[in-house]
């Protein structure tokens, strides 16, 4: 099934979902991040048929998220590296496992972002880079540019 395209939209929202916005793609950004860079790793933690892997990794190299580097010759065999534009993907996933843990775990937090020095939760939360402060209303909006 074809699904509609948001690469021409204005919305950043939507050109970020028209390289991401597959369910198995997030999962496959999340494994990555924990250290998984090969076909056979995905498919194994995922579960993910071979095909539908195939075509979700070629879709995040070609929307920049990843790269495909050939680790061996005979038989040829590729791995799969984040590049920058996928590790700038990383806050998004955090805020979603803490969205998800404060609403959809009824059966107890088992995985969550800890400082690394002393194993205390953090609260994920997005912040003005510039300033520190979180993004929250009111002080903080979306605003839409308009077209002159």
């Amino acid at each position: 099934m074809q699904h509609k395209r948001f690469n021409t939209m204005t919305c950043p929202i939507a050109r970020g979902l028209d390289r991401v916005g597959e369910w198995w793609s997030i999962l496959i950004l999340r494994d990555a991040y924990n250290g998984m860079t090969r076909f056979d790793e995905f498919q194994k933690n995922l579960g993910i048929a071979p095909g539908m892997l195939a075509r979700r990794l070629n879709t995040l190299v070609e929307g920049g998220l990843m790269e495909k580097r050939r680790y061996s010759e005979k038989p040829p065999r590729d791995e799969y590296l984040l590049t920058p534009a996928g590790r700038d993907f990383r806050p998004v996933l955090l805020a979603m496992m803490a969205w998800g843990n404060r609403h959809f775990t009824p059966d107890g937090i088992r995985v969550q972002v800890v400082e690394a020095a002393t194993g205390v939760p953090a609260d994920p939360v997005l912040v003005d880079r510039r300033t520190g402060r979180i993004l929250a209303e009111p002080d903080y909006i979306v605003r839409r540019e308009t077209q002159a």
